[in-house]
């Protein structure tokens, strides 16, 4: 029984790598829902949602917030059910790759933990800000392993070393800053907790848009080189994800000037958070298939 059910997981290791995709991309929306809606501290304590209950307690006054807060910490355990499948599939079908494959169910573990902290710490913006960065960290991670389990061709053509790196760099620097302005803004994840980031929010939003369009000064400059690379047929992603990554790039730098010039609308800064799942996830794809060239044959 267990063998057939081990054997169940391995043949749809595929779609389970996609599946960790959106729901680690999940976790920033459903954390920005909570954020926008002031339910940070709808449940009280962790890893208890309420002094005695792993459920949280509704009143005809409020029930909004726990409900909020109570969803979003039961999407982990989703979370938790895919990473183990990405990791019995990865470990069936790609040995070579079995200890990356633990990857995602460990980050889901260290993830819960930072958002038992940002609870315990009354969701104080220093501990807030890592618990966002770190999922777009598993965000980025996931979609380089969906794309290194299913060996996605990749680039042929000069090594371009310093342009990802610096790529990667900017991605890196833009993705704090945005999780410092947000910080130092008016969403601090609960109705009644009002503690910033002692820092110029129009300051450090400006830094954060000048990081953007440096991104996007390099991101020209990658597409500029690969636009004669030889295609590959059908399985040539390389250019396409460059593109994709371009039209995401500028979308959510779009997002972002409309949410700052409308005084941060909690619709329009959704979005934005939603840009965050979005843009890691494409800049993953576009730096694994421009690093190098892998074997054409695929796993199931």
């Amino acid at each position: 029984m267990l063998t057939r059910l081990l054997d169940f997981v391995a043949r749809h290791g595929r779609g389970l790598t996609i599946a960790n995709i959106f729901t680690q991309a999940g976790i920033i929306v459903t954390g920005g829902v909570v954020r926008l809606t002031g339910s940070g501290l709808g449940c009280s304590t962790w890893p208890q949602c309420e002094p005695g209950s792993f459920t949280p307690e509704f009143h005809p006054e409020n029930w909004l917030h726990p409900a909020v807060e109570f969803g979003n910490r039961l999407l982990t355990f989703v979370l938790v059910i895919v990473a183990l499948g990405v990791a019995i599939a990865v470990w069936r079908n790609r040995p070579d790759l079995k200890w990356l494959g633990l990857v995602p169910g460990i980050g889901v573990i260290v993830q819960a933990v930072v958002g038992g902290i940002t609870v315990l710490v009354e969701l104080h913006p220093l501990v807030v800000a890592p618990h966002l960065l770190l999922s777009a960290l598993l965000v980025w991670y996931s979609v380089w392993l969906a794309l290194q389990y299913r060996r996605a061709p990749r680039r042929a053509g000069r090594p371009m070393q310093w342009s990802l790196r610096l790529s990667s760099l900017l991605v890196v620097v833009l993705l704090i800053l945005g999780a410092l302005t947000t910080g130092a803004g008016p969403h601090s994840g609960d109705i009644n907790a009002t503690e910033r980031l002692a820092l110029d929010p129009a300051a450090i939003a400006r830094a954060h848009a000048l990081t953007v369009w440096a991104f996007v000064a390099c991101l020209a400059w990658i597409i500029w080189r690969v636009r004669k690379d030889v295609s590959e047929g059908d399985r040539d992603e390389v250019r396409r994800a460059w593109v994709v990554l371009l039209v995401v790039t500028l979308a959510q730098g779009a997002i972002g000037y409309v949410q700052y010039f409308t005084g941060l609308p909690e619709v329009i800064v959704g979005f934005h958070l939603l840009g965050i799942g979005v843009f890691t996830a494409a800049h993953s794809a576009a730096h694994y298939l421009l690093s190098s060239r892998s074997s054409p044959i695929a796993p199931r």
